[in-house]
């Protein structure tokens, strides 16, 4: 049925669909009836996916990565449709509009998006009386900050920002690795990340995350990893989007792709910091994640949990059901009782 549906809606703006998608999950998935046919259609339990991570429980490790819950609006839709988690923003500490229109393009052959979305937002206050209604929350929330583009002290910036949800998320995540902020990847450098990770650890025991770009020299990436766990971080998630416009055949020649064009990208890059960093930090893969062998392969390369975006968008609503399900039967097969003996096989 999704096919059908999606060959209607690629017909529209990818902007318009996300606000039609946005009111059914805010307005129509809470109501009773309808939340429990949702439950029954694209939540997938099994006992062995539930895993323990930096003293989280998760009923599975297949969350959403940020961008598509930017506002904190459809928590209780996003869980419906199966999520372990759900990263929420990226948010700003003041409310942005973000990047001119059109800044969200398909690639439906490449099964691709091309985002310079900018951090729209309706800010941190805005956003934190939202998630206060719900918070504590039956799944863990995930909160991702990032800094406003006209913020001159981008320390700071993010500190204010950390302040506002210290007691209304779970865990947090340094958006430093963006390519629509101008200059925010300048960030991702040994000093100021330590400074970042330094400055939180000051206000919160909570985990506390570094996201990557997959784009810079593998060394370089390690070094900036190894300073925000010197700092205080508690794991590192690999990868944001890239860059790196060769790997579509048409790209606009402005923001970040994601999407299966983005897989063996951060799949090498995520091997890279594994390597260097499983059992020492608590590890998370994002980057082209379609389908159950993909997030295994993942999980048994290091991640305790994975993130999907783009595989919602052309796999539809039921595409966290299909990946649990696939997880649980290759689990099986390789005769382990629960997801997390399958964490880091392949680099042990």
């Amino acid at each position: 049925m999704y096919s059908i549906i999606k060959n209607v809606l690629f017909r529209f703006d990818p902007e318009l669909d996300h606000r039609v998608v946005e009111f059914c999950l805010r307005h129509i998935a809470p109501l009773p009836i309808v939340s429990d046919w949702m439950a029954s259609q694209f939540c997938y339990l099994d006992e062995a996916l539930g895993v323990e991570v930096e003293g989280l429980k998760f009923a599975n490790p297949v969350g959403l990565a940020a961008g598509f819950d930017k506002n904190a609006t459809m928590i209780e839709g996003l869980s419906l449709m199966g999520f372990g988690f759900v990263e929420l923003g990226s948010i700003t500490l003041t409310p942005q509009s973000g990047n001119p229109k059109p800044r969200i393009f398909r690639f439906v052959q490449e099964e691709s998006l091309q985002n310079a979305m900018g951090f729209n937002n309706d800010g941190s206050r805005m956003i934190a009386q939202r998630i206060a209604k719900l918070y504590p929350y039956r799944n863990p929330l995930v909160i991702n900050l990032g800094k406003n583009k006209d913020a001159t002290d981008a320390l700071k910036n993010y500190e204010e920002n950390l302040k506002v949800f210290k007691e209304l998320g779970d865990a947090y995540v340094f958006n430093i690795s963006s390519p629509n902020t101008p200059n925010l990847r300048d960030l991702q450098n040994e000093q100021f990340v330590k400074e970042l990770f330094v400055m939180a650890r000051e206000h919160t025991q909570k985990p506390l995350f570094v996201k990557i770009c997959p784009d810079n020299a593998i060394d370089a990436t390690l070094r900036v990893c190894e300073s925000a766990l010197s700092g205080g971080a508690s794991g590192i998630i690999a990868t944001n989007t890239t860059t790196d416009y060769s790997l579509l055949q048409n790209p606009k020649e402005i923001g970040g792709i994601s999407g299966k064009a983005l897989r063996n990208k951060s799949r090498e890059v995520f091997y890279e910091i594994s390597k260097e960093f499983f059992g020492k930090a608590t590890l998370i893969s994002s980057g082209g994640i379609f389908d159950g062998e993909e997030a295994y392969s993942r999980i048994k390369m290091g991640a305790s949990l994975v993130e999907i975006y783009s595989a919602l968008i052309f796999e539809g609503p039921s595409v966290c059901k299909r990946v649990n399900k696939d997880l649980q039967i290759l689990l099986r097969a390789d005769g382990f009782k629960n997801i997390s003996e399958a964490i880091g096989v392949d680099i042990k």
